[in-house]
């Protein structure tokens, strides 16, 4: 495994990590589950994300539960807020009563004393800025948190919370966690720029989009038996991607990667991890497997005329 400083802080995250989105604590079993993470932990993953959204906490549960043993200070446990919990008023959104309340359930459901990085899940147009700032900054003071990231917040309020936090004496914002992989490049540009200047490292999520990377869906073919896009509990954000123009230029990527003796999903994670604003790419994972082969992704350098080609392939969109 290879490790990164997650922004400009001095924070190493391994370059591939595990994420908890649509499968632990929900499609996947808790054995299943707790076999993947131990299995990751073996190989040098030491960055877990999850969110206290993920069927509404259960997801953390299941991490929790599976790392319990282990040496604390050999993780680095993340977990969000913002999507909402209950049917309160105040049971969404990042105000600081919000955060504070849900960074409580959440420490009690994972079984632990802090979280190593604390996100806003998604940028909260009702609090203040400066009220969603200051309740990370406290949480920081208390040890309840070590560092404060973001989720998806748009390029304009990246700037506006750095220079914010400047201003007010706050300690900073380290990492963004953006979706991000070869069909879908738009965090390239504004955000990219913006998180690279304010020193915020990135922890992508869905670089495999959602699987279609790994080549496993064929173009014109039935999805595979028992894939993700047969199940519509997890399939509803694929369909964009399915298209026979895609699916036909993940085909190509994949004669790309056979060539350097790798599997479609590895050169798609090298691709991701090839910007250095990259800390690391969180995969998923239901079988031990899929963990082995995403793990070797870390370090792999891909020749600049792949590159080039894989850019003709998956070109960046106007905007980015």
């Amino acid at each position: 495994m290879k490790y990164r400083n997650l922004g400009a802080s001095g924070l190493k995250v391994s370059e591939i990590s595990l994420g908890s989105w649509l499968t632990y604590g929900g499609v996947v079993d808790d054995n299943s589950a707790e076999r993947c993470i131990h299995r990751a932990y073996e190989l040098g993953v030491n960055f877990f994300d999850t969110a206290n959204a993920y069927n509404r906490g259960a997801a953390e549960i299941v991490l929790g539960k599976a790392l319990q043993g282990f040496r604390r200070d050999s993780l680095v446990i993340a977990t969000k807020v913002f999507f909402p919990m209950g049917e309160g008023p105040n049971d969404k959104g990042c105000s600081r009563k919000h955060i504070f309340e849900q960074c409580e359930a959440s420490l009690k459901r994972i079984g632990m004393d802090y979280f190593d990085l604390y996100q806003c899940h998604r940028y909260d147009p009702e609090t203040p800025l400066e009220e969603t700032l200051r309740a990370l900054d406290d949480l920081q003071r208390q040890g309840k948190i070590l560092y404060a990231g973001i989720s998806e917040w748009p390029a304009d309020k990246i700037w506006e919370a750095a220079s914010l936090g400047r201003r007010l004496g706050l300690r900073p914002l380290i990492s963004d966690q953006p979706g991000y992989n070869l069909l879908w490049r738009t965090s390239e540009g504004a955000v990219q720029k913006a998180c690279q200047a304010q020193g915020l490292g990135w922890v992508v999520f869905s670089p495999l989009a959602q699987g279609v990377l790994t080549g496993k869906y064929k173009p014109g073919a039935k999805a595979p038996k028992g894939s993700r896009a047969t199940d519509k509990r997890q399939n509803m954000w694929m369909a964009d991607n399915l298209t026979k123009e895609k699916l036909k230029a993940v085909q190509a990527m994949a004669g790309l990667a056979k060539k350097l003796r790798l599997s479609p999903g590895q050169l798609a994670l090298a691709w991701v991890l090839r910007l250095p604003v990259v800390g690391s790419v969180i995969t998923g994972a239901t079988k031990v497997e899929q963990v082995e082969e995403n793990v070797k992704a870390a370090g792999v350098k891909i020749p600049e005329s792949v590159l080039a080609e894989l850019d003709k392939l998956f070109p960046a969109p106007p905007a980015a």
